[in-house]
């Protein structure tokens, strides 16, 4: 049972990878109220150190008592170590937020973005999840339109970077852009192609319908955050040549018309949302505006006049920040606020 304190133990499990390093950050710089910070990571990290707040934590690999009197448990080492784990850290009265994709449509799992449905943190029974990087930044304005005038249909196009794929995608990015400038061949590893000045539509594996696995879990996960299995839904996910951010074009069709101008005003006032729109001074969100932010950066708001009710808008924001970690950290803090 998760009680309410003034400082907690918190577990970073995946503490040497990309996301776990941002974890670690953002909870120094949210000043998290943390008594102890414990680190894991796999076998080959064991005996490494992380720095927070000045001291250095050594990493250690995972075992039967590893989350003994730990209150929270922030996860991002994939999924299949988030199957094996996350039950043994619930069954000693320790809350696991997961950043894999092993629990987000369990049914006993709430799905968070806490500007959307965080009041669905408590019905957790040890475990909540942090949804799909690509989703988390969607769903936030899209939430606000949803509840203005409702949502037919979206169809979303995404432009994500390799640190989606974590470090190793950026190693292979920067490896490839200095082979090519030094006339050499590139390999590819991470990628089944090459991904430098290049764009892949194919994130995650195909599946039978001949969508990806990635473009599926946008579909799937955005119906449950918004609670509403009638939405039309589909999405095309691409890797591109661009190491921090994903980008995305999302075209809806509304319920009831808005214009593009009511659509500004709405997300203006949207919490975690930065309206980035003035197209006449070449203003618009791109990655390197996003890069290290918290804000979910929205311009490009115009209407489509190809049907009745359509606004399509231009969505970029950091994925390792709000797209994993910061979203996880907002989640504990909510956590904390409604015990």
């Amino acid at each position: 049972m998760f009680k309410k304190k003034d400082m907690y133990t918190v577990a970073v499990v995946g503490a040497t990878g990309a996301v776990g390093n941002e974890m670690v950050s953002i909870l120094d710089e949210r000043d998290f109220p943390v008594s102890e910070l414990k680190a894991y990571a796999s076998e080959r990290s064991i005996g490494k150190k992380i720095d927070y707040k000045g001291s250095e934590i050594p990493v250690n690999g995972l075992t039967e008592s590893a989350f003994n009197e730990v209150d929270i448990a922030l996860f991002s080492a994939g999924s299949d170590s988030s199957r094996q784990w996350a039950p043994v850290a619930a069954s000693n009265g320790c809350v696991v937020i997961d950043n894999s994709s092993a629990w987000r449509m369990d049914p006993e799992v709430p799905l968070i973005v806490p500007e959307v449905n965080y009041e669905e943190i408590l019905k957790h029974k040890g475990i909540i999840s942090n949804p799909n990087c690509s989703t988390i930044q969607m769903v936030v304005p899209l939430k606000a339109i949803y509840d203005e005038v409702g949502i037919e249909r979206i169809v979303v196009s995404t432009y994500q970077s390799v640190s989606g794929s974590g470090q190793k995608g950026v190693n292979e990015l920067s490896e490839q852009v200095t082979d090519l400038l030094n006339l050499r061949d590139v390999n590819a590893g991470v990628y089944p192609h090459q991904i430098a000045f290049n764009c892949l539509p194919h994130i995650d594996e195909f599946l039978e319908s001949g969508y990806t696995k990635e473009e599926m879990k946008m579909v799937n996960e955005t119906k449950r955050i918004l609670g509403d299995d009638s939405i039309g839904i589909t999405a095309t996910a691409v890797r591109v040549p661009v190491f921090m951010c994903h980008s995305e074009s999302v075209n809806i069709e509304t319920k009831s018309r808005i214009s593009a101008n009511e659509v500004r005003a709405l997300l203006s006032s949207c919490a975690g949302v930065t309206v980035f729109d003035a197209p006449e001074r070449d203003v618009y969100p791109m990655a390197i505006d996003a890069s290290g932010r918290d804000d979910i950066y929205v311009g490009r708001i115009r209407e489509d006049d190809s049907v009745d009710n359509g606004i399509n808008m231009w969505i970029v924001a950091d994925n390792l920040r709000k797209g994993a970690a910061l979203n996880a950290v907002q989640i504990a803090e909510h956590l904390i606020d409604l015990t």
